[in-house]
């Protein structure tokens, strides 16, 4: 079968049925290359969605593990500067006390010496006294 008549305004081509087959075999072939281009380019665009989507969640898992970590050196890094303060308390009421401790030896030497000028006083006293008797 022959395509013989034209519309008005167009030269008349002659078709044959096999062009027209070709034709649309190639049109077929083009949609159906399209098709499958378009799935694989899904497929691909969903494989990274999937890989982009995994990198996020480890990323976000990474995250929120530091936010935790850095909690807890917080929590640590607190407990450290108390018990900082703590020791410098404590070695403030050591350094008064040993200052207290270092007035009253001074102290105690004074007496120390006072009595044992007296003790000597007496002793000289006391064998002044003992020659008189003999």
């Amino acid at each position: 079968m022959r395509l013989t008549s034209a519309p008005p305004g167009y030269e008349r081509e002659r078709m044959s049925t096999a062009l027209v087959i070709v034709i649309v075999i190639a049109a077929i072939v083009l949609v159906l290359a399209a098709v499958a281009f378009l799935r694989r380019r899904a497929a691909k665009r969903e494989v990274e969605r999937r890989r982009l989507a995994g990198e996020a969640t480890a990323h976000r898992d990474q995250a929120e593990s530091n936010v935790s970590r850095a909690r807890d050196l917080g929590r640590e890094a607190e407990l450290h500067r108390r018990q900082a303060q703590e020791h410098q308390v404590a070695a403030q009421q050591h350094a008064d006390a040993a200052e207290e401790h270092t007035e009253r030896a001074t102290a105690l030497d004074r007496k120390v010496q006072t009595a044992g000028k007296a003790a000597a006083f007496h002793d000289e006293k006391a064998a002044e006294r003992e020659q008189k008797l003999s």
